[in-house]
């Protein structure tokens, strides 16, 4: 990319400076002689175009500093003016070898002023089109795809609509004595709709965090066996704490995928939430089999996600601690200053 950029510019001044020798050459001027003063002008011309475009622009006139922006602008012509009277002087007497003329340093200057003035203003007005040009074309390209994404989102509301509508068609169809089935529907459908229109935002309140929490373990108590003890303490949290969505329930979802059942020893699954001192500190602990498959288990996807959320989201405001044993399977997360 760099090295397009130097070559685009490089033909831009080349055919700039052919541009100037072969149109405003007049018949005063041999070929050699209009060569060597329109590259003269090339160089401060150059110069203050990169000058204006590097700094001058950006860092004034883009942040509406229009005085300075003139006075530096005005400035960087008249310094560029007065270079070129005894780089002109030099080229007439030691190139040209022209040493009998009388050399009016005044109309040098005014001349060199006039046409360094009028050429930047021209290249850098054309330059300031195209990037506008190109700012609106950009502009209504990232307008067309947000339409698009709308409509797209708008389209993809059917989905979820439909699909609640067909879960309280099967709630209406569940025998009324089988009261277990009808409460687990009950706990899908506010968990789906938990996922669906309230974690659309980068932070949540925590207590309805732990409500999904709460809903997500009594759903997964029922296909475990009894023997596998579950705990869940949240430790009465009253502060207004916000919290990203969905960012706790994998880890939970990582202990009841992989907890062991062992009937020689003790299984369970011990999740808790604290807060003190302004920090929240979660805990997840499980037993799991030592003969677990170690592809199964090294594939954690979900971890690794959830690892990278919070780098993004706490960036130097978590601490995450995983101990993986043969027999258990541990994380403590910290919250700091939540």
């Amino acid at each position: 990319m760099k090295t397009n950029k130097v070559l685009y510019h490089f033909a831009f001044w080349l055919l700039a400076y052919l541009f100037w020798v072969f149109i405003f050459r007049n018949s005063t001027l041999v070929l050699t002689h209009a060569i060597t003063i329109q590259f003269c002008y090339l160089v401060f011309i150059a110069a203050n175009y990169y000058f204006n475009i590097l700094y001058n622009i950006p860092q004034l006139l883009n942040k509406k500093e229009y005085l300075k922006f003139t006075l530096l602008f005005v400035l960087g012509i008249t310094v560029t003016a007065l270079m070129r009277v005894p780089v002109s002087m030099w080229v007439s007497r030691y190139v040209f070898k022209l040493s009998n003329i009388h050399f009016d340093y005044f109309a040098v200057f005014y001349n060199s002023f006039v046409n360094i003035l009028f050429w930047v203003v021209v290249i850098l007005s054309g330059r300031m089109i195209i990037e506008k040009i190109r700012s609106e074309v950009y502009i209504e390209q990232i307008e067309k795809e947000r339409v698009a994404n709308e409509l797209d989102f708008l389209r993809a509301q059917f989905n979820p609509h439909f699909l609640f509508n067909s879960i309280n068609s099967i709630y209406a169809h569940i025998d009324k004595s089988n009261k277990t089935a009808r409460n687990m529907l009950l706990v899908f459908s506010d968990m789906l709709r938990y996922q669906l229109y309230e974690c659309n935002v980068e932070k949540i309140a925590l207590e309805r965090e732990l409500n999904y929490i709460r809903n997500y373990i009594a759903i997964q108590k029922g296909r475990l066996d009894e023997r596998i003890a579950i705990s869940f303490c949240d430790g009465a949290i009253k502060a207004p704490i916000q919290i990203a969505p969905l960012i706790l329930v994998t880890f939970i979802e990582n202990a009841f995928k992989y907890v062991g059942f062992n009937e020689s020893k003790s299984n369970c699954i011990d999740i808790s939430l604290t807060y003190k001192n302004g920090n929240l500190a979660f805990r997840v602990f499980n037993t799991k089999d030592a003969f677990i498959n170690k592809v199964e288990k090294a594939s954690g996807l979900g971890i690794a996600n959830v690892k990278r959320r919070l780098e993004l989201l706490y960036p130097g405001k978590h601490e995450l601690r995983i101990d993986d044993h043969e027999e258990s399977y541990e994380i403590n997360l910290t919250f700091l200053e939540v």
